[in-house]
Formats: C-alpha cells, sequence, structure tokens
C-alpha cells in the first residue's frame, strides 16, 4: 500500500485532506452532526523517529486547529504506517486510539488495548487493504505470466533460427583459420585418403575430412552455398533432421569417393564439405518437388539446373572430387524424402527460409 492509495481510500469515504509542512504528517477529518472525526496518519518509515511526547503534542495541536474553529468534539484516531510494527507498537503503546497498517502486507494490525472499531471504519480499511492485496497479486500473476510468455517467446524465436547451419559454417572458417597457422598438420591428420582409411584404420578422416578445405575460394564457395541454402532447409525439416541430413550426406560422399578410387585405382588425398553441401542442395531440390515443383520462389527446374550446373563444373575442372558430389546430392536427396515420410511435423511446418540464387 502506499501513501497515496490511502489517500484516495479516504477521499472517498468522504474526508477531507490537511497537508502539514512535513511529508510524514498529514490528518483528515470528515464533519458529522456535532463532532469532527479525525484520522492522524503518519508515514513511520525506516529512519523516521518520532518520540512519544511530539506524538501527543502531534494530537493536541490537532485537536486545538479544530477547537479555534468552534468545533469542541474532535475524535481522533491516529493510522501509522510502517513495517517495522514493533516499533510503531512502542510509539502508540499508551494510546487507545492508534492503529497500525503493515503497508507490504496490507494488514491493519489493531493491539488488544487498542478501540475495536472506530465509527465503522475498520471493515472498510480491512476491505480496502484486502483488495489491494487481491490487485497486488494479480498483477504480479499477470507480470509473472507476460514474463514467461516473452520467455517463451524469445527460445521459440531462437529455435526458429537455423543455428545448426550457422554452427556449421562458424566451425568450417574457424578450422580454415587454424590451417593457416599449422600449415600441413591438420591436412596430414584429417584428409580423406582411402590408403589411410584401409591400412591404418583411421575412420575418423570420413568427418575430419568435411571440416578441411584447400584454399579460401574452395571455403567460400562451399560455405556461400550451404549458408544461402541450409538456412532454408533447417528451417523446414529442423534441426536434428537438418545434421543428420548434411553428415550422411558428407559420408556418403566419402563412401562414393571411395568405390571411385578403388575402381580405378586413382588414389588421392581430398578436403572439403562439398559432399555435405551438395547434399543439402539435394535436400533442396526434394523439398520443392514435395511442394509442387515450387518451394521458397524456387522451381524444380531452377534447382535441377543449379545442381548440374555444379556437376557439370566439377567434371570439367581439375581436382575436383564428383563422385563425392554425386553420392552427396543422391543421400541428401533420399534422407530428405525419408524423414518427410516419417515425421509428419516436416510436412505441416509451413515456415520459410530466405533464398538468393
Amino acid at each position: 500500500m502506499t501513501f497515496e492509495q490511502l489517500n484516495s481510500f479516504l477521499s472517498e469515504q468522504g474526508f477531507f485532506k490537511v497537508p502539514s509542512n512535513l511529508p510524514e504528517f498529514v490528518f483528515f477529518f470528515r464533519e458529522e452532526n456535532a463532532y469532527v472525526n479525525v484520522l492522524n496518519v503518519i508515514d513511520y518509515k525506516q529512519g523516521f523517529c518520532i518520540t512519544q511526547d511530539q506524538y501527543v503534542h502531534l494530537k493536541q495541536t490537532i485537536s486545538n486547529f479544530f477547537r479555534e474553529r468552534g468545533v469542541h468534539e474532535v475524535h481522533i484516531l491516529s493510522l501509522l504506517i510502517s513495517a517495522d510494527t514493533e516499533k510503531a507498537k512502542q510509539l502508540c503503546k499508551e494510546d487507545a486510539f492508534c492503529w497500525l497498517i503493515q503497508p507490504l502486507e496490507n494488514r491493519l494490525l489493531i493491539h488488544e488495548n487498542q478501540v475495536s472499531d472506530f465509527y465503522g471504519l475498520k471493515n472498510l480499511l480491512e476491505n480496502f487493504l484486502y483488495n489491494l492485496s487481491t490487485s497486488s497479486e494479480k498483477e504480479q500473476d499477470v507480470s509473472t505470466s507476460s514474463k514467461e510468455a516473452e520467455t517463451y517467446s524469445m527460445l521459440q524465436r531462437f529455435g526458429q533460427l537455423p543455428w545448426v547451419n550457422v554452427l556449421l559454417v562458424v566451425s568450417n572458417v574457424i578450422l580454415f583459420i587454424l590451417c593457416t597457422f599449422t600449415g600441413d598438420l591438420l591436412y596430414n591428420k584429417g584428409a580423406f585418403s582411402v590408403m589411410d582409411l584401409i591400412q591404418n584404420r583411421e575412420w575418423y578422416r570420413v568427418f575430419t575430412s568435411m571440416f578441411l578445405h584447400a584454399d579460401i575460394e574452395h571455403l567460400v564457395s562451399n560455405m556461400l552455398v550451404l549458408y544461402y541454402i541450409g538456412n532454408a532447409v533447417e528451417k523446414q525439416v529442423g534441426h536434428l533432421p537438418y545434421a543428420v541430413i548434411y553428415f550422411l550426406s558428407g559420408i556418403s560422399g566419402a563412401v562414393f569417393s571411395m568405390g571411385y578410387e578403388l575402381i580405378t585405382h586413382t588414389y588421392v588425398s581430398s578436403v572439403g564439405a562439398s559432399g555435405a553441401v551438395f547434399g543439402i542442395e539435394g535436400a533442396l531440390l526434394i523439398l520443392v518437388l514435395l511442394h509442387r515443383g515450387k518451394w521458397v520462389e524456387l522451381t524444380a527446374g531452377r534447382v535441377i539446373f543449379t545442381i548440374a550446373f555444379s556437376l557439370y563444373c566439377g567434371f570439367t575442372s581439375s581436382y575436383v572430387n564428383n563422385a563425392a558430389h554425386i553420392g552427396g546430392v543422391l543421400m541428401g536427396f533420399v534422407v530428405t524424402g525419408i524423414f518427410w515420410l516419417l515425421v509428419p511435423g516436416i510436412r505441416n511446418n509451413q515456415k520459410r527460409g530466405n533464398l538468393f540464387l
């Protein structure tokens, strides 16, 4: 409860306010037929102190105020607003006409040596304080609900962000920067090599090679495609399915590359996220087809042309692992189709990403 709220309540009950030159003291009065009822309100806050003599003098001053105006029957009730109940009790322990209002809990405290009522004011004051408590609890509930809703909304917005794709792009960039400082160390340890897989059983190279790139051009071309296409695909299929599609496509690209090298007996060391990136392109293709040939302002023909052109550039260029590209795009296409059939949420998801192709 605040002093302003009490002021408003007393005004509604027909009391008139008489301010003083000290903000801690104010009194309200209401004229009856032959007498005046006065409420002596003291804001007995922490750090404020008034002695017993000052308290008695204050009430006497109020009585004199009305007697000077011809009113000789003055009934005064003190209302002490204080969170420190013991301190307030000490002040008015000798006064039967003194009640305490506990502002933090909105409670009216009347001790046994004090009057139980003051011209019907007790019930009115208790109802006023009860309504304040109820209103405060409702406001707290609304505030809590609002904060919970805001938190949920923030989590929901975060959940809609393509953070898996962003994390993949950032990881590739960071590892490339590390490679510039470590020379051939990471390439020797992590590049894809059929002989190292078969003879040394270093199967981890299937995974690590997806995060290594030969040069800045190789990195930028892969990451630009991954960022723009991957954002849209992840928003449609979800975070976990997107990660599965990405890594299975990269692994599939490595398997196709291994098969090609074993058949042709041309063994090379290769790096790059191209297999996984082509897998995301394959995922994009089937999503467009499943959306009846048009999705996020793309048509099936446009996506097919993009994939075909990328494969053509690979076949006409030297030092490009085309087998990994083919393996990746096929795996991305198939796995996304399986997710579409098995996960109803992906089919019902209406979110759309932004593509710039």
